[in-house]
């Protein structure tokens, strides 16, 4: 039998950084479980607007590379299932969505509304989404309700933004900050813009906006 000769101290400990890096190579590459999604459903399936509804300029939405694009002259895409003659209703939820803005984009993300054929949305409240528009509220403000000034994302780069309700308090965060917390008073209520319950919808504002979402899911709540 041959005796070979045994491995020296450095070389040991070379194949031992070896073999740690590769153990952590294996543990970024295999997906894991994140608690906090847990309950979440996806309402976007990442190949289509299957499950969507837009109003008036329907050429204005696009999915890309697994993707919604909106471009175009106004239009919003409403949340409507899969069966869009019942309409869905989301009372308490947790809403996410991975945003993404080209410069000057103004959109919104409308929640507790019902779809129309045209107009801006007259039911529930948006989610602003905007970082560089001529329009000074700027995303993750509620919008003509509390008005947050300072972009806190950047445009042609990812964020999320969330939407959560429970009862009458709204809370809105981007990249994991809370921008609004606030509790409706029905003093400050106006026509439709007020909470109840409804769909979703996404903002196409004007033909210079080009916004990009993606991964968007929610959880319902207890009501």
């Amino acid at each position: 039998m041959t005796t070979r000769p045994s491995a020296s101290p450095s070389v040991r400990r070379s194949a031992a950084h070896l073999a740690a890096a590769v153990v952590v190579g294996l543990a970024w590459a295999v997906p894991t479980t994140n608690a906090d999604e847990s309950g979440f459903e996806s309402l976007f399936d990442g190949k289509s607007l299957a499950g969507w509804k837009a109003s008036e300029n329907v050429s204005s939405w696009t999915v890309v590379d697994g993707q919604i694009v909106c471009h175009g002259p106004r239009s919003h895409l409403f949340y409507v299932g899969s069966e869009p003659a019942s309409p869905l209703q989301f009372k308490n939820f947790h809403l996410k969505a991975e945003v993404l803005t080209k410069p000057k984009a103004n959109s919104g993300i409308y929640f507790h509304t019902r779809y129309q054929d045209n107009g801006w949305p007259s039911q529930g409240h948006e989610a602003q989404v905007n970082n560089t528009s001529g329009d000074p509220v700027r995303t993750g403000s509620l919008y003509n309700v509390v008005k947050n000034l300072e972009p806190p994302a950047k445009d042609d780069q990812w964020f999320t933004e969330e939407v959560i309700v429970e009862g009458n308090r709204i809370v809105i965060k981007v990249d994991g900050k809370t921008i609004v917390d606030h509790v409706e008073k029905t003093a400050e209520i106006r026509d439709g813009r007020k909470l109840s319950a409804g769909t979703f919808a996404l903002q196409a504002h004007d033909p210079g906006s080009e916004v990009h979402y993606r991964n968007i899911r929610v959880k319902r709540l207890p009501d």
